[in-house]
């Protein structure tokens, strides 16, 4: 049976290749990065056209919606897959992989508790001026 190729929304594939979304848009205008349309002229990007971009294979985890998590103000997210949980006493550390990157935060040890973080799952960064927040997705 032939490999389905995963069609994602432009802000996905901005998000799996960690580029702005406007970035995106100019490649897609530009056809420096091909696309499909939609009936409705929406444009859907072959998980394959991304492939070239990246410098790791993207995490299956790259294709959850964003529409999913996306319930709260912050727009500047990062979709990622937790690399590292440390917990010390009232505070934490986490580790998201995001492609080839890594981002850390520190939060308290009950929000990692009460969001039930692991190694493995998947997560967002949402970033607001210096702070960046870890929401479970």
């Amino acid at each position: 049976m032939a490999d389905v190729d995963v069609l994602l929304k432009p802000r996905e594939a901005a998000a799996a290749l960690g580029v702005s979304y406007p970035t995106l848009k100019q490649w897609i205008l530009a056809d420096k990065l091909k696309t499909v349309k939609t009936p409705g002229g929406h444009h859907r990007v072959p998980e394959s056209a991304l492939r070239p971009l990246m410098k790791t294979k993207p995490e299956p985890a790259m294709r959850i919606s964003r529409e999913r998590y996306r319930k709260v103000s912050g727009r500047n997210q990062l979709l990622g897959v937790i690399e590292e949980v440390t917990i010390s006493g009232l505070m934490a550390k986490i580790v998201l992989k995001i492609g080839d990157q890594r981002i850390t935060s520190i939060i308290t040890s009950d929000a990692v508790r009460e969001m039930q973080l692991r190694k493995g799952q998947t997560a967002a960064a949402l970033m607001k001026s210096t702070d960046v927040m870890i929401e479970r997705v």
